[in-house]
């Protein structure tokens, strides 16, 4: 340690293997980043504005969109300034908050899928118990659970993080600070970190997915009871969307931090990043206003009453 020098800054390699396409998927990321803020910020201002969708399922998917918003804003900005300036230097310090943040929104998006889940469970296989079940207290104390939960689990792991020791190298073959690539390029020891974003992370992934999953089971096990095909389908439908979305996210997110840390592994799991980090918060909305005929509803409303003032 004595003999080593301590570094201050990382370098995020980020596509650096994709020299010739560097302004294409600067292109490409930007139109992304300008579609998700657009989606995701008109169905936070439809559920705002249309009394309509003052319901608790609107409520779950605006925090959805705003947390999305956020999510997006935490990776993309950056990943577009490297293309551009070709300028990777990332501080240690602001590497730990970029990760404190994206920490942040994985385990909340976690938390918040999963009661929209039970939200949907609820609507379907108890209706009659659905007023009294999610009343506004109720939705309000979830939703503000999911955030603080989420913003102090990440504030534990980044505590942890900021004590450890870096000496180099300092290249993180990553688009962003994630834990895996950040722990490798420590000289300290990691143990402590390691174990507590394991406890966390299964804590905020088991738990979430095993109620997910088993809310679906049920309202599956309802829908086949439906004597008629027409209600099945009614019904699956206003779950239909949820479904797809919890399927990416889960799916992506797994497939990430199961696999085995090996070379010939790492730019597919930067692809399976990509997924979960960038096009999942670009799809949520499009999924919810494409397939979701009260939404469609709303926006058309919005459009005719700015039409008629204009």
């Amino acid at each position: 340690m004595k003999n080593q020098t301590v570094i201050t800054e990382f370098i995020l390699l980020g596509f650096e293997d994709l020299q010739l396409l560097q302004i294409p998927l600067f292109l490409l990321f930007f139109f992304i980043y300008l579609l998700t803020m657009a989606g995701n910020l008109l169905i936070i201002v439809l559920i705002i504005i249309d009394r309509h969708l003052h319901i608790p399922m609107y409520f779950f998917l605006g925090n959805l969109s705003c947390l999305e918003v956020c999510s997006s804003t935490t990776i993309l900005p950056r990943l577009l300034a490297s293309f551009l300036s070709n300028n990777k230097v990332i501080l240690i310090r602001e590497c730990m908050i970029q990760y404190f943040f994206f920490g942040s929104f994985a385990g909340i998006e976690c938390y918040l899928l999963s009661v929209m889940s039970y939200d949907r469970y609820v609507a379907i296989c108890k209706p009659l118990h659905y007023a009294t079940l999610m009343n506004n207290r109720f939705c309000r104390n979830m939703a503000f659970g999911s955030w603080l939960n989420g913003l102090l689990a990440s504030a534990i792991v980044v505590s942890l993080m900021s004590q450890l020791i870096f000496c180099g190298p300092n290249e993180i073959n990553h688009f962003f600070c994630d834990s895996s690539p950040v722990l490798k390029l420590s000289c300290s020891d990691t143990h402590p970190v390691s174990m507590a974003i394991f406890l966390l992370s299964s804590i905020f992934t088991f738990p979430p997915f095993i109620l997910t999953l088993t809310s679906y089971v049920c309202i599956i096990l309802k829908i086949l009871r439906i004597s008629s095909v027409a209600g099945r389908k009614k019904t699956f439908s206003t779950c239909s969307s949820h479904l797809l979305v919890v399927t990416i996210f889960y799916g992506t997110l797994m497939t990430v931090y199961v696999l085995p840390e090996t070379n010939s592994l790492i730019n597919l799991k930067k692809v399976f990043s990509v997924f979960y980090t960038i096009l999942t918060p670009l799809i949520n909305p499009f999924i919810y206003s494409l397939r979701n005929q009260e939404v469609k509803l709303a926006m058309r409303r919005i459009f005719y009453k700015l039409w008629t003032k204009g």
